[in-house]
């Protein structure tokens, strides 16, 4: 079992689902019970499932979590490409977050990679 909290891919996780909850206040209020609330939810996703992988003992265990984490990751991304689609709000606001996003699909995929071997 390692300590999730010092893992970067946890702390990347953890910034984007911050960045997430600040941007999704700036979306229009009908928005609320739709978009906002599956963003909040994919956000919170990622850091969650890489802590609970990290609590598992076997590596096939470990690496299902971050694969749910990757996926929510990946769902992040739809959501945002969607709201610049939508004009939902500017796209610099959404610019930094993506960019998160990409890195931290980039961080997860190598993590599983390196489970993997």
């Amino acid at each position: 079992m390692r300590n999730f909290k010092e893992l970067l891919i946890w702390q990347k996780g953890m910034e984007i689902w911050e960045e997430s909850y600040k941007i999704t206040q700036l979306l229009p209020t009908d928005e609320r019970f739709g978009l906002v609330s599956q963003i909040n939810r994919a956000s919170s996703s990622i850091p969650a499932n890489i802590a609970e992988g990290a609590s598992r003992k076997g590596i096939k265990d470990q690496a299902r979590f971050i694969q749910i984490a990757l996926g929510s990751a990946f769902e992040l991304e739809t959501f945002y490409l969607g709201i610049l689609r939508l004009k939902l709000t500017e796209e610099s606001e959404i610019e930094q977050i993506l960019s998160l996003i990409i890195e931290e699909q980039k961080m997860l995929s190598g993590y599983l990679k390196k489970l993997s071997s």
